[in-house]
């Protein structure tokens, strides 16, 4: 295993410690590109076909080329060949618009680096998380689609200026909620609401960006008895839930401990739902 990763979209693996991207470069200065962050586990990527049509769905919304999946592909198997077995990797793929003055096309990259630490914390005793105003209505992404909601786009400051404002409250994450109280996503993760046997994720239709994980655990957790949902939910309805559980690529499941004044007990199907989420991520 090397410390990092990079590979090109041609396939080939460059030097980590070296430079890849022009102080122009339009991902960069104005975050006009779209990623995607896959997990790496036992020497190979996860999710790849569901991450590369978000991908093309995501360069689609910003005007970019459609992304060639077969040269994703390739150099998906290149990157975690290279990153290796031992341990799980967190692989970027990033496409950006490209130089500022249009020569060389755009950029296309994959990179490979470890997980972070905060991962393994989130993966077993959970998180406790923030609800806080995204400043938005429900139907802004069909009424203004160039505020680009439901697209992974390099355009993340919003989202780590709300972890850090949580974080200097005490909190680890954040669940973001529309103007009209409606619980949205986090800034990194897809919620998920159980009670009983019911799993309820908030709709695309809201502006939250479709989850690769949440599909992936709705396809098996319905073989699992569980009633998998996609409807609104409010505030309140992750209050009165048996759990609530941020979702995601790297970090997979991580149980909401306390939400503001919350707190949530463990409940019998809190390792049913970890270990759906793990057989549904390594499909």
């Amino acid at each position: 295993m090397s410390s990092r990763v990079v590979v090109t979209l041609a396939g080939d693996v460059l030097d980590p410690t070296r430079p890849v991207l022009h102080a122009d470069d339009l991902g960069a200065v104005r975050g006009d590109g779209v990623f995607e962050t896959l997990l790496v586990r036992g020497g190979k990527a996860c999710r790849v076909d569901a991450h590369l049509a978000r991908l093309r769905r995501s360069a689609a919304a910003v005007d970019l080329a459609e992304p060639d999946v077969d040269a994703w592909t390739r150099a998906i198997g290149i990157a975690a060949t290279a990153w290796g077995a031992a341990e799980e990797g967190a692989m970027r793929l990033y496409l950006s618009r490209g130089r500022e003055d249009g020569d060389g096309g755009e950029t296309a990259l994959l990179t490979v680096s470890a997980v972070p630490a905060r991962v393994a914390s989130a993966r077993t005793t959970g998180v406790s998380a923030l609800t806080l105003a995204r400043g938005y209505s429900v139907d802004v992404a069909g009424a203004a689609p160039w505020t680009l909601l439901g697209a992974k786009t390099l355009s993340y400051a919003v989202n780590m200026a709300a972890l850090r404002h949580a974080q200097r409250a005490g909190f680890d994450d954040v669940i973001f909620r529309s103007a009209e109280g409606y619980v949205l996503e986090g800034p990194r993760s897809t919620v998920v609401a159980v009670t009983d046997r019911v799993m309820t994720t908030p709709p695309v239709e809201h502006g939250v960006l479709p989850g690769t994980t949440v599909d992936a655990l709705y396809d098996v957790a319905g073989s699992a008895g569980f009633t998998c949902r996609r409807a609104p939910l409010r505030v309140a309805d992750l209050v009165l839930a048996d759990s609530v559980w941020m979702v995601s690529s790297i970090t997979l499941a991580a149980k909401v401990h306390t939400l503001g004044d919350t707190v949530y007990g463990e409940t019998a199907l809190d390792a049913t739902v970890r270990e759906l989420v793990d057989t549904a991520i390594s499909r």
